[in-house]
């Protein structure tokens, strides 16, 4: 008669079964940690890499639309303003009448109502009605011809602007109530339609970039450098970047030969790493 025995581990066989199996997953480790630690940093300088070039290129968007010459950029303290009047469309106006109809044309000699313009607007609905927009013509950024002065290159705040197709062809009838002055002719005869005023605030300190719209156009940009102010204006804000460290922006007008330049440099960091860009942008200055 035999008997059953109970086959099993001994102690000594589990320890070595546990040590063996310990030396198997650190040799493990050793070897998946490492792909493992390159895919994390590689992914982490992916995501700095597009977070900084994206707000870089919503810039250089807003730049492309810029009024001529409404570029401005002011530093304080650690906060970085970049500021510009955004076209929401561009014509031509009729410098000299058609043929039996001298209403059609722009006068600048005195105040004007109601104008044509030589091609239509493209970025409006018509018939269009707004006194919340803006008309300007030859803005060239100094004092007296400054559409931030809201006076002389700009028509003022609450202006009425209606724009409906005319009966000449390829042609838009513009009427402005109050009826204004236009001070300066453009030598390329070039009307814009403004919507609002755009500010960039890059603020090293809290590590954000935000985009501002909406507000109050003012003279005095350095009364505009700061979150609260803008929002008192009544401005609406967007969180374009976090994680930045520096914003470094500079901007050469250029001249009549040569378009301006605007510089735009950005730094974001994240555990340790750090991603740094630049950005150039041409500006088309002509008014």
């Amino acid at each position: 008669m035999t008997k059953n025995r109970s086959q099993g581990f001994t102690l000594i066989e589990l320890v070595i079964t546990l040590t063996l199996s310990t030396i198997v997953v650190s040799f493990m480790a050793i070897f998946i940690s490492g792909p493992v630690r390159s895919y994390t940093d590689m992914a982490r300088r992916a995501e700095l890499v597009d977070l900084a070039e994206n707000s870089l290129r919503r810039i250089a968007r807003d730049i492309r639309r810029a009024l001529p010459n409404s570029i401005r950029i002011r530093t304080s303290g650690s906060v970085t303003a970049l500021e510009m009047l955004n076209t929401l469309d561009g014509v031509r106006y009729r410098d000299r009448p058609p043929p039996g109809d001298p209403s059609k044309r722009l006068q600048f000699a005195a105040s004007d109502d109601a104008f044509n313009s030589v091609g239509t607007f493209n970025g409006i609905s018509r018939p269009f009605s707004s006194t919340e927009h803006f008309l300007s013509i030859y803005n060239v950024g100094v004092p007296g011809a400054s559409a931030y002065e809201l006076t002389n290159v700009i028509t003022p705040p609450g202006t009425r602007i209606d724009i409906d197709s005319d009966t000449i062809a390829n042609e838009d009838n513009i009427r402005i109530s109050p009826a204004f002055r236009f001070a300066f002719k453009s030598p390329g005869k070039r009307l814009f339609l403004i919507d609002t005023a755009i500010t960039y605030l890059c603020d090293s300190t809290t590590g954000t970039l935000v985009r501002y719209t909406g507000y109050s156009i003012t003279p005095d940009q350095a009364a505009r450098d700061s979150n609260g102010e803008l929002l008192a204006a009544g401005a609406s804000s967007t969180l374009i970047a976090n994680r930045v460290i520096t914003c470094d922006t500079a901007y050469a007008p250029g001249t009549s030969q040569r378009a301006g330049l605007v510089t735009l440099a950005m730094s974001v960091s994240d555990t340790g790493e750090s991603v740094s860009l630049l950005h150039q942008v041409h500006v088309d200055n002509v008014p």
